[in-house]
C-alpha cells in the first residue's frame, strides 16, 4: 500500500469517527473493514456477500458523504485546530513561556466563540 493510500484510508477513518453515523449501516460496515480492520475490497466482498465493484462504489458513496458532511459542517477541521492549540499551549507552559501560552488560548477561546456565533 502507497503512502498516498494509507493516508487517504487515514482520513476517511477520521472523517468516520465524526461522521459515520449518518452513514448507511452497510456503508459503516463496508467501512471499518476497510479502514480499521485493513481488508481488502476483495476479502470486504466475501465477507459482505457482495462484489468488489460494490465495495469499491459503496466506499466512493461513503467518502463522498463524509467530505459533503466535513465541507459543510467543518467539525474534524475544527477538532484539528482546537487539538494543534491546545498542543501549543502546554508546550509553551512547559517551557515556561506563559504570555504566548495565554496568547493561544485566548486564540483558541476567541476561535470557538466565533465558531459558535456562526451556529
Amino acid at each position: 500500500m502507497s503512502t498516498r493510500d494509507l493516508d487517504q484510508k487515514v482520513d476517511l477513518a477520521f472523517l468516520a469517527a465524526f461522521y459515520g453515523g449518518l452513514l448507511t449501516e452497510n456503508q459503516q460496515r463496508i467501512l471499518s473493514l476497510y479502514c480499521e480492520e485493513d481488508f481488502s475490497l476483495g476479502e470486504i466482498a466475501a465477507e459482505v456477500g457482495i462484489s468488489r465493484q460494490a465495495v469499491h462504489e459503496s466506499l466512493g458513496r461513503a467518502a463522498a458523504r463524509l467530505e459533503e458532511m466535513e465541507s459543510a459542517l467543518g467539525m474534524a477541521a475544527r477538532f484539528r485546530r482546537m487539538e494543534a492549540g491546545l498542543e501549543d499551549a502546554l508546550a509553551a507552559v512547559r517551557g515556561k513561556e506563559y504570555a504566548r501560552a495565554e496568547r493561544v488560548l485566548e486564540d483558541l477561546l476567541s476561535l470557538d466563540q466565533e465558531e459558535n456565533d456562526g451556529l
